[in-house]
């Protein structure tokens, strides 16, 4: 392994060696790591329900809109941890977890101390946060939020994120790389000091939020960009929408290249919980939209599957099923704990268009259950809630 020379921490501070802040922040003259160093809830005298059970209870939307003022008196708060170290933002519509994985371990195969946190998760929220490849402590890392995050009623999403970028800045990391929750504009993740930018791909997704065209989608999502930012992209295609013009064509190997500013060896193979994810007879993939479905199909054996998913009623779920029907002719509709859920009914009458043998069973253990009755091999896809309700339920 190739080792690099530590780059020293940035904090963004003034001559005197604190954290530059608002004039008006009645902090501003206390040090960020004095803040960074505050003793969890739990260790203050305060009695508190499970850390996880808190971050589960929390609204995943929020309800007065998008936007990132209360993201950003969050972070502000807890001393603006992630203006410790530099970042790579990863955005897209599909794919963005694995190319976040990616770019954490070619980073760490050279040398550097890596922070990453993806979304959603399949296991467990432990996923969405770690530091040199290991998952963080996740119960002291949201304890550390915690306090703040309720006087300001944050989101789940808020909550967690600032969790992450916290712990990152309290082990010292040379970098982040950090996966965009929704679009990129306004997401709780667009507060990092970006020097790479990383599309994944654009396609339509949540177009009731980002736009109805994938050159609105496209322009949501590179906002992220600052004018000293390198844009990593798939092809030219949104070349124009990036500020500063500092463009490289390519991936995950680039995005990390263009960090370091020199190409960077390995060849790591990252397998994430829910992506194409083998168990004997039966293959899981959270593919949860046409461009996922159209990714999966690509790479599904050929030979005929028994079906079983759980579409949100937001996707363009006659698009999705058609194209399921090209893995095999027998369905079987569940419903995952998503709210947005189409009921297990609903989708089996639509699905009824497209697949000879449709059955209806609500419960996903229940379904998957059924479908390998019905048949193998098994594709459990459709959405990654559903495949984190399985997990859950299995544990």
């Amino acid at each position: 392994m190739r080792h690099v020379r530590r780059r020293p921490r940035r904090h963004a501070r003034d001559r005197n060696g604190q954290l530059r802040r608002p004039s008006g922040d009645p902090r501003r003259n206390e040090p960020a790591e004095r803040l960074l160093a505050q003793p969890p809830a739990t260790e203050m005298g305060v009695k508190l329900e499970a850390n996880t059970e808190w971050l589960e209870a929390l609204s995943p939307w929020p309800a007065d809109g998008f936007g990132l003022e209360r993201m950003q008196a969050l972070l502000a708060e807890l001393g603006d941890p992630q203006l410790a170290y530099a970042a790579i933002h990863v955005v897209g519509t599909n794919g963005k977890s694995t190319a976040t994985r990616t770019v954490e371990a070619l980073l760490r195969h050279e040398g550097l101390l890596v922070g990453a946190t993806v979304s959603p998760h399949v296991r467990s929220w432990a996923e969405r946060i770690t530091v040199d490849g290991e998952e963080a402590d996740l119960d002291a890392a949201l304890a550390r939020v915690r306090p703040p995050a309720e006087r300001l009623d944050a989101t789940q999403f808020e909550s967690i994120t600032a969790a992450a970028l916290a712990e990152f800045a309290s082990r010292g990391v040379d970098v982040a790389v950090v996966e965009a929750g929704l679009g990129g504009r306004l997401d709780a993740t667009n507060v990092v000091r970006s020097r790479v930018v990383l599309l994944t791909n654009v396609g339509l997704d949540h177009t009731d939020v980002l736009g109805q065209t994938r050159a609105e989608i496209a322009r949501e999502k590179l906002a992220v960009a600052r004018p000293d930012s390198i844009a990593v992209l798939p092809n030219e295609e949104f070349s124009e929408l990036v500020p500063g013009r500092r463009i490289v064509i390519g991936g995950a190997r680039e995005a990390a290249a263009a960090f370091l500013g020199r190409p960077v060896g390995g060849a790591p193979r990252v397998q994430l919980p829910g992506r194409l994810e083998r168990r004997g007879d039966e293959l899981r993939d959270g593919a949860h939209n046409p461009d996922g479905v159209r990714w999966l199909l690509e790479r599904l054996p050929r030979e005929s599957h028994v079906v079983v998913a759980s579409i949100l009623f937001d996707k363009d779920v006659g698009a999705m099923l058609a194209l399921l029907a090209r893995a095999g002719s027998t369905f079987v509709a569940t419903t995952s704990s998503s709210p947005r859920a189409l009921p297990a009914s609903d989708l089996a009458l639509r699905a009824g268009a497209y697949f000879e043998h449709v059955e209806t069973v609500a419960d996903p253990v229940e379904a998957v259950a059924r479908a390998h009755d019905l048949g193998r091999p098994v594709l459990v896809t459709g959405s990654l809630y559903l495949l984190a309700d399985l997990e859950r339920a299995a544990a």
